[in-house]
């Protein structure tokens, strides 16, 4: 007897396989059982008569609750009433455990309820469309990089000073030593660019950030490219390429999840090259033109993101923002001091900066004085100095959060559903 996988049950009309998976829902019809089985891989439907299994098998498969674990065994055959159009008779089937009374029914729970058994909401159909999209385009970028030369080199989740500012740091204790939780590969990248010519990191990163915006958790993933001699432009470019490649995989691979998740398409159909690009004080005039009471040097705020990216139907870059709204390591566009070489990229639909980034400085001098400016201690900063000492270049790279990207593809009203298991403001548990 074979065992086969939900998402796999089409090649194997017609034979007798064995299922192994969880009851997801149980419905009797007089001396029929109909039993949803979800394995992981996807939901079947096994249905059992009494004829077939007897009295007491039948009234042990009808005591099953939700949640249950069980294997069956049965024949194969397509039927499109069922869930992926095919369905189990069952011969047979063996229980391993009868679940207690499953806290997750099918009625309606509030978000606090759901999110204290994140657990357990993992085994939800949404839960699983939603993770496998998030799946899906971390493959397709790392695939896009690895395609295109790219070398992925680790950077530390462990390090000795800022890389996005002091006030968001965690901070613990290193043996005799104090270190922080990286809030980004950026600066390691920027070494590993100078070895390697294109590289990219891809892992968790941490912001002690005191909000409890839809957009904001404490720990996320980023995925970092950094280029040797590459321009503003040149990252840009990459960016919106990168855009467009993944999400046509999603389209093309995740249309049963886009689906499942009600997620209209047209939106994803229209990211495509290139993308608007504005200067932020062109930003600054759409933003005032709508009401936005915000002058030179202001940064943007979620619903200022929101306003600017309702003026197009794609991906829309705002670049050259003043030095002050940017990091210590941005650099300056030399036909215009007070703006830096620097890009985000805003998603439609008020998802706002699903990526960030742009030129570094390469003079040491100009570095020097930065350091100075942000009250940062250059002896933590060493290394990064020797960068500018050996052979500097001028180099560009980008981040991109992977939660909004997944949040803004699955059209989610909250960054919590796109992690397993969110860390958020007031939130570490399960």
């Amino acid at each position: 007897m074979s065992v086969a996988y939900v998402d796999e049950i089409g090649k194997h009309e017609g034979s007798e396989v064995t299922v192994r998976g969880w009851v997801y829902n149980l419905r009797l019809g007089g001396k029929i059982a109909f039993l949803l089985v979800r394995d992981g891989t996807g939901i079947v439907q096994a249905v059992a008569s009494k004829a077939d299994v007897g009295d007491e098998r039948f009234a042990a498969l009808a005591a099953l609750t939700q949640e249950s674990s069980l294997c069956v065994t049965g024949s194969v055959r397509k039927d499109s009433r069922a869930p992926g159009g095919y369905e189990m008779s069952i011969r047979d089937f063996s229980v391993g455990q009868i679940a207690e009374e499953y806290p997750i029914t099918p009625k309606e729970h509030g978000t606090a309820f759901l999110m204290e058994h994140r657990h357990l909401w993992l085994r939800s159909s949404r839960q699983h469309a939603i993770l496998r999209v998030r799946a899906t385009l971390v493959s397709a970028l790392r695939d896009f990089f690895d395609s295109r030369g790219f070398l992925l080199v680790d950077a530390p989740i462990f390090t000795p000073a800022a890389c996005e500012g002091t006030t968001t740091l965690f901070q613990t204790a290193y043996f005799d030593d104090t270190a922080y939780l990286t809030q980004s590969g950026q600066l390691y990248n920027e070494a590993t660019a100078m070895a390697f010519g294109k590289v990219y990191c891809f892992g968790p990163t941490f912001r002690a950030e005191k909000s409890k915006t839809r957009r904001h958790l404490m720990e996320f993933w980023m995925l970092e490219p950094e280029i040797a001699y590459a321009t503003l432009e040149d990252v840009m470019a990459l960016e919106e390429e990168m855009l467009e490649a993944v999400v046509a995989r999603v389209l093309a691979d995740r249309l049963p999840e886009l689906t499942l998740l009600e997620r209209p398409l047209d939106p994803l159909r229209a990211v495509r090259r290139p993308f608007p690009r504005i200067t932020y004080g062109e930003a600054i005039e759409i933003l005032n033109k709508k009401g936005a009471p915000l002058k030179w040097g202001d940064d943007f705020g979620g619903d200022d993101e929101t306003l600017l990216a309702e003026e197009f139907d794609r991906p829309v870059f705002v670049h050259r923002y003043p030095v002050e709204c940017k990091a210590f390591y941005m650099q300056p566009d030399p036909e215009d001091p007070r703006v830096a070489l620097g890009a985000d990229c805003l998603a439609p639909e008020g998802y706002g900066e699903i990526t960030g980034g742009g030129q570094r400085i390469h003079d040491l001098a100009l570095l020097d004085k930065r350091l100075v400016q942000h009250g940062l201690p250059r002896e933590a900063f060493e290394w990064y100095r020797d960068l500018r000492r050996y052979g500097s270049v001028p180099h560009s790279g980008f981040g991109l959060g992977l939660e909004r990207l997944v949040a803004w593809v699955c059209k989610l009203p909250h960054v919590r559903e796109t992690i397993p298991f969110p860390r958020m403001l007031y939130r570490i548990y399960p």
